[in-house]
């Protein structure tokens, strides 16, 4: 049975995807901390060229530098602290309007894991319109949902159900006590098969103590467990005690057994110690490669849907050298993948990757949205490029208010850009309250 906490993103505080700019200009972004993004929508058919000059951003300035003046209602010196890491791009004149948006700096990137967001909705039940008529049952117009679709109401018939596939595997009732919540039945259940050396349940024991499930939190006993579980050769358990053998507060840190345990774990299938293994892999050997040797763990872990991973393959797919062509044509698609598992700096680069036509066709409007949906949740890199898209009517129509708006949350964020900044300048004294007042009014979502 599928354990809910096999899927439970955990990442490596200490070999981030930085390490991926050590053998390439790779692309880079500011992420700032936010809750999860829900799902977006799919992408858009690509948008006229507008005969608008899109500003080329180069060079960056940190915090307050840069020289730039105090703007009305806008605070001049943001502190340092409050954006560490931002990095501000100093526009210049473009060409023309294929001069795109640059990427983010490659001392910006982050790397985070963000579990998927889930929804789901209910669709009511409508009576033919005739159904009142014949015979008089108004009443069965106000019948409840009975979770019937769209087929239904046009008055299709439905196919069959395909039958279901019968589960031939060993059913586990502690982790299905644990997945419904049940957890002092799964501690019951588990424990004494812990005891007698089940590795599995053993994994399961030691979840329990760490998250304080049913029982009192105690990370020392939740640390023994797992190391019996990675000692009886579980994946989850191997994968959670090299966590600790690198943390080294619960147990004494050993980084070679660490190395040797989040290795075996991946190698045994489980899909974060995949990731992290290859993050190992890059910070062990830094260059091309060890960026190499990471791409198949990164490739099976992306493969098992976590986002970091999806978003590294698409970063060495657009830049390793040499690769199958087959690989480098999917660069776009994990990179949209992590997007909608609703990972803010693969949202980042994918509108600059639609707007710039890079590792596939331009599409502005799609573009826009991806940058707006980043920025919505709070990416002060996005906040910024977005502004760009409203001065420049690139993807939505010129909105000099909105474009102020998103300048003033990425400046009071530390991200200081001249271009914008001389733009907002050369604002009305009503486009400036405008746009400072709806930057008050925003909220991350």
């Amino acid at each position: 049975m599928t354990r809910a906490f096999d899927h439970r993103s955990l990442r490596l505080t200490t070999a981030l995807l930085c390490a991926l700019g050590a053998a390439m200009p790779l692309a880079r972004a500011q992420e700032t901390q936010k809750p999860a993004a829900v799902q977006p929508n799919a992408t858009a058919p690509e948008a006229p060229v507008p005969e608008a000059a899109i500003p080329e951003t180069e060079g960056s300035s940190q915090g307050g530098a840069g020289g730039a003046g105090a703007l009305p209602g806008v605070a001049g010196q943001p502190n340092p602290s409050s954006a560490e890491g931002s990095q501000a791009q100093q526009p210049g004149e473009a060409e023309d309007h294929n001069a795109g948006l640059d990427g983010p700096a490659e001392a910006e990137r982050t790397s985070r894991l963000l579990d998927p967001a889930d929804a789901g909705d209910s669709l009511g039940k409508i009576a033919p319109s005739g159904a009142a008529a014949a015979g008089g049952q108004q009443k069965e117009l106000l019948t409840p949902s009975s979770g019937l679709g769209v087929l239904d109401r046009m008055g299709a018939p439905l196919p069959d159900l395909p039958a279901e596939k019968a589960f031939t595997g060993k059913v586990d009732d502690a982790y299905g006590a644990f997945q419904r919540g049940f957890y002092l039945t799964a501690m019951e259940l588990a424990l004494p098969r812990a005891q007698s050396g089940d590795a599995a349940a053993q994994t399961l024991v030691a979840e329990l103590f760490e998250q304080g499930l049913g029982v009192k939190r105690d990370r020392k006993q939740a640390a023994f467990w797992y190391k019996q579980s990675a000692e009886g050769g579980d994946p989850a358990g191997m994968f959670k005690y090299a966590l600790l053998l690198m943390d080294g507060r619960q147990v004494e840190r050993d980084r070679k057994k660490a190395d040797e345990y989040m290795k075996r774990a991946a190698d045994a299938g489980n899909s974060s110690a995949q990731f992290n293994y290859g993050q190992m892999l890059v910070a062990d050997t830094p260059g091309e490669n060890g960026l190499r040797a990471a791409l198949p763990y990164y490739e099976k872990s992306a493969e098992q849907g976590i986002a970091d991973a999806q978003y590294a393959l698409s970063q060495l797919y657009s830049n390793l050298q040499g690769l199958p062509p087959e690989k480098t044509a999917r660069a776009r698609e994990w990179l949209l993948r992590a997007a909608r598992a609703g990972y803010d700096t693969a949202q980042l680069d994918l509108g600059i990757w639609l707007v710039n036509g890079v590792a596939g066709d331009r599409d502005y409007e799609a573009g826009f949205r991806w940058l707006k949906r980043a920025a919505d949740g709070g990416n002060v890199v996005a906040q910024n490029r977005l502004a760009y898209l409203y001065i420049n009517a690139l993807g939505t129509r010129p909105d000099p208010v909105e474009a102020a708006k998103w300048f003033v949350l990425s400046r009071r964020a530390g991200l200081n850009d001249a271009g914008l900044e001389d733009f907002y300048l050369g604002l009305t004294d009503e486009q400036q309250k405008a746009a400072i007042s709806a930057a008050n009014k925003f909220r991350v979502r």
